[in-house]
């Protein structure tokens, strides 16, 4: 036997407990002295040999891993300097191949983003565009603002929304100032769409918890800046008088139309698939009626407009358009009127052009489709990138993206990204497109959270020039107009940033999306139920009492939102500084369970999950596998045994050989005395 290892502080007492387990894979004569040995090795101050392994790894086991570390992507695969000349060539071509097919799932990507914002607007377009009618409803800027939120959730598009608000501030409909709480509502929901596209890496908890914190930091960043600013842009309504003060200093005139930098490549492609005529929304906001019975659906793509000097009937009580033009026969009076028609020249070429369905098939076909494409290309987009991203290639990227610079300059850091986040989504032309690229980035670790907030808040700035060099192309009637909002909607975000970016104790954004993205990890339903309640049924919920008016409104939401802002400190004190608290609020046990736990919840619903499971889909191949994969958990797995030395291994081996070897002459025996 291999002589016991001495140890500098003992601490027998941790395995004592223990050694009855061990005990009861030896005869009873060998646990007799081995209990003897372990008395004695107590007295000398050594632990026995089949423990001192355990506790060899006990001692330099590491802490517990932070969940929001970024992952080592180690390359498995051979070496470079391995390969043969073939190797390195197929190797070679392998990676241009994975690019090339890199490139065409960020366009099909891209592409089907495009097509899931057309669905949106053919499904829930006209409500949009409805529900900016109510000029009594506008004038309230929280009915205002949740009117932003879901139109632009509806569209799945901030520049519509915000098309759709400078055709009614243009036609009178609508104030400037009561535009700006609209266009805040307007960027909380254009972050919708990460937050969809984070949902698809729920596979892995690591991963998931990255990437919907990654997403979730945007809605967070929209909420607080809205938190805070609303209520000063109501009392003082600095963004309007600013904006105001800045049009009003230049002699604007109409320019010539905004670049498309991205559209040029994708338009194309998704204008075979549909084409819409947006102008139906925007006709139907400022209330004009012949539009409600259009379809949003392009069916003409050529047209010429023609006008021509037509005799037409005119009631006798309304004025001719002159006197030497207007003639009486009868009891009907003519006059010359320039009569303006459209002539249709060419259809669209895309697949509804002839399709007669109404627009909410349309719109619902669509959505099924680009939510598939959408979910695909996702996936093999995270695994191309798990591939690719491997070893020294993974090492500089995360390293270039997350490095920060060194003392004194560290700051500089941050703005640069925020640049970068702002210069990517001009190009793209879309902060949708931008934030939903980089969410699974983060999630398999090559974004750092942390790394990721200037580059959405960059991404707020980016598509807000979009949105002023497009106002600058605006035609003469609406230039003035389109130009304030899109600076209200720039003004509004750069006041966002220097609340919650410059100093780190005020980017409140990252530890509230961290903590949400822990509890998503752990309750992955918890997800869904977070979606629908900000951009649905809270807007809807504080939409449907601004219909019944201010009081109403104030004396339902403000007591919610206090004790919304009471529950926050409470917990923040609980914490920090429990003893500063009353016993009782020390802790929430006195409270149901359900009021302040989500695993009651959790049970409910994977109960209900796993009894669906069972009786809807139990003839499935994905049911049977997960009953497999149950079965296999219930089974009772043997404790693995530590040894010092392989001679104690090979002696219970023999031991047991011999035993089962017995038993077997025993029971032939008993058999052979039974015949």
């Amino acid at each position: 036997m291999a002589p016991w290892p001495e140890v500098e502080k003992p601490e027998t007492n941790n395995y004592i407990g223990d050694s009855s387990k061990q005990n009861q894979n030896m005869t009873g004569k060998e646990g007799e002295n081995h209990k003897g040995n372990v008395a004695s090795l107590g007295n000398k101050g050594e632990i026995q040999p089949a423990f001192s392994t355990i506790a060899l790894i006990d001692e330099t086991r590491p802490e517990e891993d932070d969940p929001w570390a970024l992952p080592e992507l180690q390359d498995t695969g051979v070496k470079w300097s391995e390969l043969d000349r073939k190797g390195k060539i197929i190797r070679v071509l392998y990676g241009i191949g994975k690019f090339i097919m890199l490139l065409g799932l960020l366009y099909l990507f891209v592409c089907s983003l495009d097509v899931l914002s057309s669905a949106f607007q053919l499904v829930g377009g006209k409500a949009a565009g409805d529900i900016f009618k109510d000029d009594s409803v506008l004038s309230n800027p929280v009915a205002g603002l949740v009117i932003g939120v879901l139109v632009t959730v509806m569209v799945q598009s901030s520049s519509t929304s915000s098309s759709i608000i400078v055709s009614m501030v243009s036609s009178t409909l609508l104030t400037v100032q009561s535009a700006i709480p609209i266009i805040m509502g307007a960027n909380i929901g254009t972050s919708v769409t990460n937050t969809i596209v984070a949902l698809m890496q729920a596979g892995d908890r690591n991963e998931f918890r990255r990437a919907f914190a990654g997403a979730t930091i945007h809605d967070f960043f929209n909420w607080l800046a809205v938190f805070a600013l609303l209520p000063i842009e109501v009392i003082s309504g600095y963004l309007y008088h600013l904006t105001n003060a800045i049009v009003e200093s230049f002699h604007l005139e109409s320019g010539e139309d905004a670049p498309e930098l991205l559209k040029v490549i994708t338009d194309p492609f998704t204008k075979l698939i549909i084409e819409l005529d947006k102008s139906v929304i925007n006709a139907i906001a400022t209330n004009d009626e012949s539009a409600k019975n259009k379809s949003l659906v392009k069916i003409w793509c050529e047209t010429k407009t023609n006008v021509t000097l037509q005799n037409v009937t005119i009631p006798p009580s309304e004025n001719c358009t002159s006197s030497d033009l207007c003639w009486t026969d009868g009891n009907r009076t003519w006059t010359l009127k320039n009569i303006t028609e459209t002539e249709n020249i060419s259809k669209c070429r895309h697949l509804f052009a002839d399709a007669n369905l109404p627009d909410l098939a349309i719109g619902l076909i669509l959505l099924a489709l680009s939510l598939l494409v959408l979910c695909s290309c996702l996936v093999m987009i995270v695994k191309l990138l798990n591939s690719v991203l491997k070893g020294q290639v993974a090492s500089v990227i995360k390293k270039t993206i997350n490095t920060d610079f060194p003392f004194p300059f560290t700051w500089l850091a941050g703005y640069l990204a925020m640049l970068a986040g702002a210069g990517m989504t001009f190009v793209v032309q879309s902060s949708s497109v931008f934030t939903s690229a980089i969410t699974p980035l983060v999630g398999i670790g090559v974004i750092s959270i942390e790394r990721s907030y200037p580059l959405t808040l960059g991404a707020n700035i980016g598509t807000t020039t979009t949105a002023i060099l497009a106002a600058l192309a605006s035609p003469g009637s609406t230039l003035k107009y389109s130009l304030q909002i899109a600076l209200c909607h720039f003004f509004f975000n750069i006041s966002g940033i220097i609340l919650f970016y410059p100093l780190p104790f005020t980017r409140l954004p990252i530890r509230m999306c961290k903590t949400l993205g822990n509890v998503t990890a752990k309750y992955r339903w918890f997800a869904i139920f977070y979606l629908l309640v900000c951009f649905f049924l809270l807007p809807l919920f504080v939409f449907g009492l601004s219909l019944a008016g201010w009081p109403v409104l104030l004396g339902v939401c403000l007591p919610l939102f206090v004790l919304f802002i009471a529950v926050i400190v409470i917990n923040i004190m609980q914490k920090r500084r429990p003893h500063s608290l009353p016993e009782k609020l020390q802790n929430w046990d006195f409270l149901p369970i359900w009021l302040h736990s989500l695993e009651p919840w959790d049970n409910i619903i994977m109960s209900s999950l796993s009894f669906c499971g069972k009786h809807c889909c139990g003839f499935c191949k994905c049911c049977k596998v997960n009953a497999e994969e149950e079965g296999a958990k219930d089974k009772q797995l043997k404790t693995m045994e530590v040894y010092e030395n392989t001679i104690a291994m090979a002696d219970e081996e023999r031991g047991g050989r011999r035993a089962s070897a017995a038993a077997c002459v025993e029971k032939t025996g008993t058999n052979n005395t039974a015949l």
